[in-house]
């Protein structure tokens, strides 16, 4: 096994795994402000043309906190329901820096966006009908599937034959149809084939669909080509990280291509989230049981899936770490672990079938790259808490950017 990054960067800098949970509770979110403004620095200079702009995707993690440094990184944002629009406004987005890129919503949802003057991108034939019924003359964007998907699990794979998302390539025709009927301006198309790219191949292939079927739309203001870049879950076994300096050349040259070709000058976006949070994260949380089920051996934890569900939804990967004394435990005797979450169902797994140094109660575990679909996926079930969001900023100082919740929380709606 590798050295993981937490030791590299010095993570928790002069801070202790043991000594933050005693203050803040467990299990524990721990972000790293130094590598959440690397990613999005990374990210900003993804593509080096002046009309490409990057909107980090709010879904991947919403706090308000994050919002912010993102905002000051100078990345804009891509927003899916009310709540993420009403967060985004209250971080200081301009509404000319967020794109609601809506699914399935009601008129009420649409108005919402529009009375702020936000694009809004609709994800149907359907919902375009009901855009153009409550806001003719106005602009819209529509969401294209291209027929090409991409991601680690059929869960997250958002284009191609089976999936919810997207108006098919071959009914632009009908879009362009209904446009006219409602005297609405499509003013930009937009994509998403799903996540966890970690190669450029079928993400390029779908700029160029996308960029072929612009040619119908006249007044075409901005391409938005979609996020979904990886990071490397199992760094642990060496997993390299996507080559994105790369994948911008690529992505580069196919665009100055086709600027040169179609004599056009517009805006092109992109629109990662893990990318971005992902790594700058780790969830901390405690040991309480070890027991033997037969032939497997299980090692109870408070990080339920309640805390993070993408092992349980997707069979996602988190590499693990585990502390002793607030010091990694590296070397020593290895065994094959199941570890479990505190909650009253059999899917409650975090990893199955690791192998992992030796684990005693009382240790603590840090689940690695926690930042992403983390805290923004989690819940109160099992009547759980959810925990605390920590902030170790630039100076090593600590900033509390979302509290634990308590019992009373859990009543407030009653």
């Amino acid at each position: 096994m590798i050295e993981y990054f937490s030791e590299k960067t010095d993570f928790y800098k002069q801070h202790k795994p043991s000594e933050l949970l005693s203050a803040y509770g467990s299990p524990l979110y721990v972000y790293n402000e130094d590598i959440l403004r690397e990613r999005a620095r990374q990210i900003k200079n993804f593509v080096n043309m002046p009309n490409f702009t990057v909107s980090y995707s709010v879904k991947a993690n919403c706090n308000l906190h994050i919002l912010k440094i993102l905002k000051e990184e100078g990345l804009h944002a891509d927003a899916m329901s009310e709540g993420e629009i009403f967060v985004t406004e209250q971080a200081g987005y301009e509404k000319d820096r967020i794109f609601f890129v809506c699914n399935n919503v009601s008129a009420e949802e649409m108005k919402y966006a529009v009375d702020r003057g936000i694009m809004v991108s609709v994800d149907s034939l359907s919902q375009l009908e009901l855009y153009g019924k409550n806001f003719p003359k106005t602009k819209v964007a529509v969401r294209i599937n291209p027929g090409i998907g991409a991601g680690h699990h059929k869960k997250v794979v958002t284009a191609g034959e089976a999936t919810k998302f997207g108006i098919n390539i071959d009914k632009a025709n009908d879009v362009i149809r209904i446009a006219e009927k409602y005297n609405l301006k499509i003013a930009g198309l937009n994509q998403h084939i799903g996540s966890f790219i970690m190669t450029s191949t079928e993400y390029i292939k779908s700029v160029k669909e996308l960029l072929q079927l612009s040619s119908l739309f006249e007044d075409i203001e901005f391409l938005d080509f979609g996020g979904g870049f990886g990071i490397p879950y199992n760094k642990q076994q060496g997993q390299q990280p996507l080559d994105l300096k790369q994948f911008g050349k690529e992505l580069k040259d196919v665009l100055t291509s086709w600027q040169k070709e179609k004599k056009k000058n517009i805006l092109f976006k992109c629109e990662p989230g893990r990318f971005v949070v992902a790594e700058s994260s780790i969830l901390l949380g405690k040991v309480y049981a070890k027991k033997h089920n037969y032939n497997k051996i299980y090692i109870g934890t408070d990080i339920g899936f309640s805390v993070l569900i993408r092992h349980a939804m997707y069979g996602a990967h988190h590499d693990i770490e585990i502390y002793r004394n607030d010091k990694p435990v590296k070397n020593g005797a290895y065994e094959f672990v199941n570890i479990a979450g505190n909650i009253c169902e059999s899917g409650d797994i975090l990893a199955e079938e690791r192998q992992l140094p030796v684990i005693l109660e009382d240790d603590i575990i840090g689940v690695m790259d926690a930042g992403a679909y983390g805290y923004s996926m989690s819940s109160n079930y099992n009547n759980r808490l959810r925990p605390a969001e920590v902030l170790i900023k630039n100076d090593g100082g600590l900033q509390v950017i979302r509290k634990r919740e308590t019992l009373e929380d859990l009543i407030k709606g009653f």
